[in-house]
C-alpha cells in the first residue's frame, strides 16, 4: 500500500510540471460484460517525450 501511495505521489508531481511546463496526465476506463459479472478498470498515466508512467487498477 505505500508503495502504491509513493508512485502515484510521484504521477501526481510529475503531472503538475514541478520541473518545467505542465504535463497533461492521461486517464482511460474500460466496463467489461461477460456472463461471469461486470469488471472494472481504469488507468491513469504520465507521458513525456519518450517515457511514459502508467498505474492500473482492477481488470
Amino acid at each position: 500500500m505505500k508503495r502504491s501511495l509513493a508512485i502515484l505521489s510521484l504521477l501526481t508531481l510529475a503531472a503538475c510540471g514541478a520541473d518545467g511546463e505542465p504535463v497533461r496526465p492521461t486517464a482511460s476506463t474500460s466496463v467489461t460484460m461477460s456472463s461471469s459479472g461486470v469488471a472494472v478498470g481504469t488507468t491513469l498515466g504520465v507521458a513525456r517525450g519518450p517515457f511514459s508512467v502508467a498505474l492500473g487498477i482492477g481488470g
